[in-house]
């Protein structure tokens, strides 16, 4: 398989870091950029925000950073992450301000740690996220224990100006479930909880040495019938690599009909990614089916996505990828054509070489600063 593997020096961020989705536009609608705040990082404040932002009923934002807070979580590097929240300011023109609201402990205190995905947030102000390690999972990297990942809950003070409430929801206890989770959690109606690890499982051998070689899953976790349950969770897919995906980003969407949709960043035909649905079985305990909807070739088409899809009104896909006939990455619709096939188009071709600046993917700034982008339009070739 050719993909991009992590170095020892990127092992911790390799994967984690989201790119803000920078559009060429015309004068007339240019992009006004505000920063809201600028993370300092260190022990007291956040840094490398791992994904998007999620607002509450107050106008409050929330969200996670992949560094910051404890410097306890080795081997993956000092800092355990945090989770964020920022308070608009009270009369007009006025700075944003920052509390953390939590940080992580990591594997020494069977918490989780390195955040590696936005967050969601349910009708009674839960938040709901995943770490890319800690847990009590027994995975192993570079010979020390740092547990296989974990998905958490956030739960609001009782009281104004009180503690939040962590708790753990599901701590993946192998590599056989999972291992290294990323991306946005989603949630079906019955309050099912779906999303991704970039490695483990039970498929492929050669996906990356230092993460035992699986190539990712698609999972989905329960709540329990009765209060202070276990959630349990169940593997939708394993990612196998050659024609299959593998490295599955999280950032995943469900259709009406409970159908899941992804990318991957690796496996397909020559390596470059895939897009893929999963259909729920016909009958219960029944298995998923997973369809490969299209393959990338990194040529016009685009190469390795690294971030998710999201879905229109009439069931057309969106997302953004690498490569691309102007090297810089694109912007790309799947819309299905009619017996069982779907056609990607390429909405828009970046022309600046790829950088960490450039490539199209989705949540997020890799300058560990928080915008609003006051004016937004895409052209797109239709």
């Amino acid at each position: 398989m050719t993909h991009k593997k992590c170095s020892l020096g990127l092992i911790r961020t390799c994967l984690l870091v989201a790119v803000a989705l920078t559009l060429a536009v015309p004068a007339s609608a240019e992009w006004n950029e505000k920063v809201l705040y600028s993370f300092q990082g260190g022990t007291t404040d956040g840094s490398v925000p791992a994904g998007g932002v999620v607002f509450d009923s107050q106008g409050n934002l929330y969200g996670a950073t992949t560094d910051g807070g404890p410097a306890s979580c080795k081997p993956i590097g000092g800092a355990c992450g945090t989770v964020f929240q920022l308070t608009p300011p009270a009369q007009k023109g006025g700075a944003w301000s920052e509390t953390l609201i939590y940080q992580f402990q990591g594997k020494g205190t069977n918490d989780g740690s390195v955040p590696s995905g936005g967050l969601i947030r349910d009708a009674a102000g839960n938040l709901y996220g995943v770490t890319a390690y800690g847990g009590t999972g027994d995975c192993v990297l570079l010979g020390v224990p740092a547990g296989c990942g974990t998905v958490y809950e956030l739960s609001p003070p009782k009281q104004k100006g009180g503690a939040w409430t962590e708790t753990i929801l599901y701590s993946f206890p192998t590599t056989k479930q999972g291992y290294f989770p990323n991306g946005d959690l989603v949630f079906d109606s019955a309050g099912n909880l779906y999303g991704a690890t970039i490695f483990g499982g039970t498929k492929g051998t050669i996906c990356d040495k230092f993460y035992g070689g699986q190539c990712g899953v698609v999972f989905k976790l329960s709540p329990p019938k009765t209060k202070g349950g276990k959630w349990r969770e169940e593997v939708l897919h394993n990612f196998a690599s050659g024609a299959d995906g593998a490295n599955p980003n999280g950032g995943l969407v469900l259709d009406r009909k409970g159908n899941v949709y992804g990318t991957t960043y690796a496996g397909g035909d020559q390596g470059w990614g895939t897009v893929f649905e999963l259909k729920p079985p016909k009958r219960m305990g029944g298995a998923w089916t997973e369809k490969v909807l299209h393959r990338f070739a990194n040529g016009d088409d685009g190469a390795q996505p690294g971030a998710g899809v999201i879905l229109d009104s009439k069931g057309s896909l969106y997302g953004g990828a690498e490569g691309g006939a102007k090297g810089g990455g694109v912007v790309f619709r799947l819309a299905a054509t009619g017996g069982g096939r779907w056609k990607e188009t390429v909405l828009y071709g970046f022309t600046v070489a790829p950088t960490a600046a450039t490539i199209p993917q989705s949540h997020g700034s890799t300058r560990g600063e928080i915008f609003t982008a006051q004016q937004m339009s895409v052209q797109a070739s239709r």
